[in-house]
């Protein structure tokens, strides 16, 4: 695969320069760090940082702004950003309301983050986090449930950045992520891997006729190699495997999340929605939300995911509705 880049090394400064320098209006980056912040931190609301490895964009820079992300902190290809410069990022963003580190389930985020996060509270800051665990693939002849945090922690991000403008304590910000987290379900496919860029290897090969069931968002093998299929057989594997995570009291009303993982056509991606509007119609499941577009992508992955957001209160939809000018959003 042909990649426009200059020096594998220095893949997360040229990125985030160049992504920084084309929203300086809104960003600001601190050099040789993979600190990115809004302009302006507000001082009267909880802050919101969130953040994981490069090759997931428009994530996780892209979801700073208004009623979203106050601080991402970047990393190197599919790897976390260290504990230090997390640590650096609460306190260069900490206003008194505290801070709510938003992670990813993946075992070198958790520890990256947490990790900051003792850190802090041991500096006398207010600090606290939400685990986001939406994936429902299986890891391969176990049945355990992965439960990695992949593209729902895009609405994450976008419920609880509403809410803490909305001027929602420290404590109702974490409670409210662990009622939103367990009604957040993701399931992807890919019908090409993702590349291999810097020191990040292919992981897994499909013939051309090929698609995988289940992969990850850092490449990971997924749980099903299988002849490709139409989108609308795709969307009833995927709706079909969603649904069986909840009640049936708890999916009458949903958001939905069509994300492409950085390497298919928005053409595919709309023919998929709807082919999961007219599942999600046949099974009477009202949608109150839905979005579509490259979300948390798995770096130029030919493939797609599908996130049900079970709504249990209606106001996680005004949430979701509010304006933001976060350019990943748009």
């Amino acid at each position: 695969m042909k990649q426009l880049i200059n020096s594998s090394g220095h893949i997360r400064q040229q990125l985030l320069a160049g992504l920084t320098y084309t929203y300086n209006d809104k960003l600001d980056w601190q050099t040789g760090t993979g600190i990115v912040t809004k302009k302006l931190i507000p001082e009267n609301k909880v802050v919101l940082i969130s953040g994981g490895g490069c090759g997931h964009e428009p994530a996780h820079v892209g979801y700073i702004g208004e009623n979203m992300l106050d601080c991402a902190v970047m990393g190197a290809i599919f790897e976390p950003p260290t504990s230090i410069e997390i640590l650096q990022a609460i306190e260069q963003t900490y206003n008194g309301h505290g801070t709510l580190l938003i992670i990813k389930n993946f075992e070198k985020d958790l520890a990256s983050f947490l990790e900051a996060e003792r850190l802090a509270k041991a500096k006398g800051l207010l600090v606290s986090h939400v685990i986001v665990d939406d994936d429902c693939s299986i890891e391969s002849g176990t049945f355990e449930k992965r439960r990695r945090g992949v593209a729902g922690t895009v609405f994450v991000h976008k419920i609880l950045g509403a809410a803490a403008s909305a001027g929602n304590s420290l404590d109702e910000l974490q409670a409210l992520g662990e009622a939103l987290i367990p009604m957040i379900k993701t399931l992807g496919v890919a019908f090409s891997p993702a590349s291999p860029i810097g020191l990040v290897p292919q992981q897994y090969e499909l013939a051309e006729d090929e698609m995988y069931f289940g992969i990850g968002i850092h490449g990971e093998p997924g749980y099903r190699i299988e002849t490709m299929q139409s989108s609308e057989r795709i969307a009833i594997e995927l709706v079909n495997k969603l649904k069986q995570q909840y009640t049936r009291k708890e999916l009458t009303r949903a958001a939905i999340l069509v994300n492409g993982l950085g390497g298919i056509p928005l053409l595919e991606l709309s023919i998929f929605m709807n082919d999961v509007q007219q599942l999600l119609d046949i099974e009477d499941i009202e949608v109150g939300y839905k979005r579509m577009g490259n979300f948390l992508t798995a770096y130029n992955t030919n493939g797609l995911s599908l996130t049900l957001l079970a709504i249990k209160d209606h106001k996680w939809l005004d949430y979701l509705s509010v304006p933001t000018d976060a350019f990943g959003w748009r």
